[in-house]
């Protein structure tokens, strides 16, 4: 298939763009820069200048395409705190692609959550502001898009890793001089590594039937307190409990600290014979290369 990948040039998507390539896969990456355009032809893509704004150049290249898989946002400005203005960009480019590609039948992977039912997980999934680009994305699949939902794991892990949730935690370990979790810590992040969480994009362009809903967690959930003493014992600090009321201060600039979530992916594995291959997170952390840079 010829596959256009936004965000092709990012943590996600330069794993994802050699595994498509891999599977003889012909990819067109987005690049905004001249850094991203030789990113993306190192890794044997071809490039499409341009960026998220451009929606008619994303419309496009859509319609030229066999498949879009859809990686790219706006991680600055949920940075600086505006979480639902990035949400609203990223629904635009949704609606860009979908647009170009109703009745088609054409591939459009795009990362979501879909509606289970469970009054309380979809309370907590639909609080996420870029729950409305995952509702953008059911309509599609009821207008000819050959739509698939890939949840991404909290912690998607590797050497590669320099933003995640594992560096912040570390960050905030070392500036606070302790390895902090919340409360009793009991509450759990799902984690993959970024290679097992590429493969799993390579098999669902291939197998996936419209409308599938897949978790690309390789550990459904890790309790929190875990990663805190993983990373106490790489630093040399204490592991300590923060208490709620106090976790807001601690964790400042990182707002997950206490989020419990889990990605069952028994469905997943079964839907697609996906078998995670590579470490799990707690091993990843211990294997030194996040505390190789102060």
């Amino acid at each position: 298939m010829r596959i256009f990948v936004t965000g092709a040039s990012g943590y996600i998507g330069s794993a994802v763009v050699p595994e498509l390539l891999q599977a003889g896969h012909q990819v067109v990456g987005l690049a905004r820069s001249d850094a991203s355009a030789d990113a993306v032809t190192a890794m044997g893509a071809e490039v499409r200048r341009g960026d998220m704004t451009d929606l008619d150049l994303l419309a496009s290249a859509a319609a030229d395409a066999d498949a879009v898989v859809h990686l790219a946002f706006d991680h600055a400005t949920i940075a600086a705190g505006r979480f639902p203005d990035a949400a609203a960009t990223d629904l635009s480019v949704v609606r860009a692609f979908g647009d170009a590609l109703v009745g088609t039948g054409k591939i459009l992977v795009g990362i979501g959550i879909r509606r289970t039912g469970d009054a309380q997980r979809d309370a907590a999934f639909g609080a996420n502001p870029r729950s409305i680009v995952t509702a953008a994305l059911e309509e599609y699949t009821e207008r000819g898009v050959h739509t698939i939902f890939m949840a991404i794991p909290s912690a998607t892990h590797s050497s590669r890793d320099k933003h995640g949730f594992i560096p912040q935690m570390i960050r905030i370990a070392r500036e606070r001089g302790v390895s902090g979790y919340v409360g009793d810590g009991a509450n759990r992040w799902p984690a993959g590594h970024v290679l097992d969480v590429a493969r799993l994009y390579g098999l669902a362009l291939d197998k996936a039937p419209a409308g599938a809903q897949l978790f690309a967690a390789a550990e459904e959930g890790i309790a929190v307190r875990d990663v805190a003493k993983a990373i106490a014992r790489n630093l040399g600090v204490p592991a300590v409990s923060v208490p709620t009321e106090e976790a807001a201060e601690h964790f400042a600039g990182f707002p997950f600290a206490a989020m419990d979530i889990t990605m069952p992916n028994a469905a997943t594995r079964e839907l697609l014979g996906w078998e995670p291959q590579e470490a799990g997170l707690i091993a990843d952390i211990d294997a030194g290369h996040y505390f190789a840079a102060a």
